[in-house]
């Protein structure tokens, strides 16, 4: 989750660099030098690139044949100058909707729901209003951004207040229970008709949230935790709750929040962990999510059926052939197909990807949000080697 325009380059790995002037910091880079990393060292290029372009830091791991490969360059910290670290801890944004889609998709070939239920099935009364309509819209289509709901994200009122400027250093420590976002979108028509088209929502997996909780009788971090981080042995990645903290070890977070000072950068590491919820909370690691997109891909998580329903792209009829069901799919600049999630929080930037037998996997965290058109270089440098 993140501001529209931020977004919208996060989730498509856009090529567009955002608004904003560079940050003066050192390019500091740090690498493993044993045997086997060598074919890493235009990924390391590209981190070092972006550094000196203006972000403050970026931690990255690798993980394929020769084993694994872990880097960072620029710093964590601009007011100490501390090294970005390689074992970070940092907010993964939108990847966590990676996770929700997973448990609902066990969920269902555990015959507890199925992706052809609708919203009012589990949800009944919740999502009504100005032409929305919770019977109308299945699960399927939350999971797939094709339920036609408005993104609460993108409401003016809720962006000035929670993502932008003077509301966001105001409110950042807010607790927001996830049915305001739910009543933020519904204060707006649908986009369109359920299934008809694509377009990225962060309140369907508000709302996907919400089904895995009534679905599992419990929270929805609950399931996630002994469905998929206890079973995967994902030791660095939680879901926060209301804390405000990152857990150690960890970086600063910087954001440029004010459109009329472009060049002004705030550190926004602390905030109430609520304002993500089951569309964007999860911190981790790059080493936890190389584990957990090997395993998902690799079959270790998922029955066939249900990872190829997630594998299924886009709409019928359509040219949106890029998102599943939580997972999304990319093709580099040499024509390799990957698999995997970007993720966007304020102050964050985070991408997760893989090769379909889930054999090379590449994970890495930007710890400023204003330049997302580095994230398709770092990954076109690991898989293409430029």
């Amino acid at each position: 989750m993140l501001r529209k325009s931020t977004k919208a380059a996060v989730v498509g790995i856009a090529a567009a660099a955002l608004a904003g002037g560079a940050i003066a910091v050192p390019a500091q880079a740090a690498s493993d030098t044993r045997p086997g990393t060598a074919g890493h060292r235009a990924t390391q290029r590209a981190m070092d690139a972006a550094v000196k372009a203006g972000v403050p830091g970026i931690t990255a791991q690798v993980r394929d044949r020769h084993g694994v490969w872990r880097a960072s360059s620029g710093v964590g910290d601009l007011k100490s100058g501390a090294p970005r670290g390689k074992n970070d801890k940092f907010r993964v944004g939108s990847i966590t909707k990676t996770f929700v889609a997973t448990v609902l998709l066990q969920m269902e070939a555990e015959g507890r729901l199925s992706l052809d239920d609708t919203v009012e099935d589990h949800l009944p009364g919740l999502v009504r209003g100005n032409g929305n309509d919770g019977g109308k819209i299945t699960v399927r289509q939350l999971l797939g951004h094709t339920s036609g709901l408005f993104d609460y994200l993108t409401d003016a009122d809720y962006s000035r207040t929670y993502l932008r400027g003077d509301g966001f250093l105001k409110h950042r420590y807010d607790t927001l229970p996830p049915e305001k976002h739910v009543k933020v979108a519904l204060s707006h028509k649908p986009l369109f008709e359920p299934g008809d088209k694509f377009s990225y929502s962060n309140t369907n997996y508000i709302l996907a949230g919400l089904i895995v909780e009534k679905v599992g009788g419990r929270t929805y971090e609950a399931e996630v935790r002994d469905r998929i981080i206890k079973p995967l042995g994902l030791k660095n990645t939680t879901n926060p709750g209301n804390s405000v903290h990152l857990p150690r070890p960890s970086s600063r977070g910087y954001a440029k929040l004010f459109d009329a000072a472009p060049d002004r950068v705030d550190d926004i590491t602390d905030m109430n962990g609520s304002q993500g919820w089951a569309d964007g909370d999860i911190i981790s690691t790059a080493g936890d999510l190389t584990r957990f997109y090997g395993a998902l891909l690799g079959g270790k998580v998922l029955p066939p059926k249900q990872l190829k329903a997630m594998k299924t792209m886009g709409v019928p009829g359509t040219p949106d052939k890029t998102y599943g069901l939580g997972l999304q799919r990319f093709e580099t600049s040499c024509g390799t197909t990957l698999w995997g999630h970007g993720g966007g929080m304020v102050g964050w930037l985070s991408m997760a990807v893989t090769t379909e037998d889930g054999r090379h996997r590449l994970s890495f965290n930007l710890n400023g949000d204003w330049d997302a058109s580095s994230m398709r270089k770092i990954v076109d440098a690991e898989y293409c080697g430029s």
